[in-house]
């Protein structure tokens, strides 16, 4: 038994280097915006659009920060879904101060068998006809060259889906711990320097905050109207342009754009209670194997450093971890020193997993911007591949 401990902690160690010597060799060389150089160009036009339901707190912000991009060719479709507070009056307020460049599309009720925010979104698209269209949150922040800067690199990369990862904005101890432990999950889930590479298949990568793509590649894959029941839109999208055998890119850009994604650690839980049963394709076993991956790969190597048998590869486990960190923390402004609390986000990651599962096995389906949406409806779209 012992022996076969041993021989799993190694295994666990190698697999960890496998995955970190790559990031650190690739990550860096990834496009970073904020070396461009600042006469960087682009003359292609651009729609943004902005959908929004309830967020009136934010919206205003995120749509005067698009207002004053300074990129010419540039126009903001924003969409009012449903709200109920003053989102509505708010996006109007800001689109007559800026009445050339923002447009207010207010929705007042949601066709069935579509979620929300595609729908939002998709309806918006229909009506584009600029070069490029970036689909984005409203509660970003966008610095004034953003858009400038994004649309260049991209073209200068030939790409024809572009993401700007996004800086998350870190308000209390609990949300650097959960968001620094995103270091960890997103090493693994998708190895970024593979995103260009149009035979890599599962590695995609998409962000609600800034999904860039050109209009013709938006339309060759059918856009939102083909997946109208998703809740993982921006995964969806980059997965799709893969599959299509088009060319994904994606840049860093400290501050570029920002966005706090959710109150306290209590809040992030909560915004991924509506995620993670998703990104489990709906499936109790992907549910498991996520939490088992997690004890083995992130908690119990701590425990390992106890026994003499194990205690080397559980220290170069955390050491991988450490280096992980490390290589992420200049990129996202989130300390490398949260690593050392990566066995109690994992656990939380754990927790998260499971109440999302739990929340949406008991109610038979995902709550998602005041709309219910049936699980058996759910799981036959990700089956049909809709």
């Amino acid at each position: 038994m012992t022996r076969t401990v041993e021989v799993i902690a190694w295994l666990v160690a190698l697999a960890w280097w496998s995955r970190v010597l790559p990031a650190i060799l690739y990550i860096p060389r990834l496009p970073d915006l904020l070396r461009a150089p600042k006469d960087l160009h682009s003359d292609a036009s651009i729609t943004v659009v902005v959908p929004a339901r309830n967020e009136a707190a934010a919206i205003g912000q995120t749509l005067c920060s698009l207002a004053a991009q300074d990129h010419a060719a540039l126009h903001v479709v924003a969409i009012n879904d449903r709200s109920i507070d003053a989102t509505g009056s708010i996006m109007d307020q800001v689109a007559a101060e800026h009445p050339s460049r923002i447009t207010v599309l207010h929705l007042a009720n949601l066709p069935p068998n579509w979620t929300g925010k595609v729908h939002a979104m998709a309806l918006a698209a229909r009506q584009v006809t600029t070069d490029w269209l970036l689909f984005t949150d409203g509660d970003v922040k966008f610095a004034p060259s953003t858009i400038r800067l994004s649309l260049a690199a991209a073209e200068r990369e030939r790409a024809d889906h572009f993401v700007l990862l996004p800086t998350m904005e870190v308000h209390s101890v609990g949300e650097g711990i959960l968001l620094g432990f995103f270091h960890i999950i997103s090493i693994w889930a998708v190895r970024l320097w593979k995103v260009a590479d149009v035979h890599a298949k599962r590695d995609v990568l998409g962000v609600g905050a800034f999904n860039l793509i050109r209009r013709e590649a938006y339309e060759k894959i059918g856009g939102f109207d083909a997946m109208p029941m998703e809740i993982l839109e921006d995964i969806s999208l980059a997965q799709k342009v893969k599959r299509a055998g088009l060319r994904s890119q994606i840049a860093f850009g400290r501050d570029l754009i920002s966005i706090h994604w959710a109150e306290g650690l209590r809040g992030i839980v909560g915004v991924l209670t509506k995620n993670m049963f998703a990104g489990a394709l709906f499936r109790v076993e992907l549910v498991l194997a996520i939490c088992l991956w997690i004890t083995l790969f992130c908690v119990l190597p701590v425990f390992g450093l106890l026994s003499h048998t194990t205690r080397l590869p559980a220290a170069l486990v955390l050491l991988a971890m450490s280096a992980t960190y490390a290589v992420y923390a200049k990129r996202s402004g989130i300390s490398a020193w949260y690593v050392l609390t990566t066995p109690f986000a994992a656990a939380v990651m754990i927790y998260a997993v499971l109440r999302s599962t739990y929340v949406a096995l008991r109610q038979r389906g995902v709550t998602w911007r005041g709309t219910f949406y049936p699980l058996s409806e759910l799981r036959k779209r990700k089956r049909s591949g809709m």
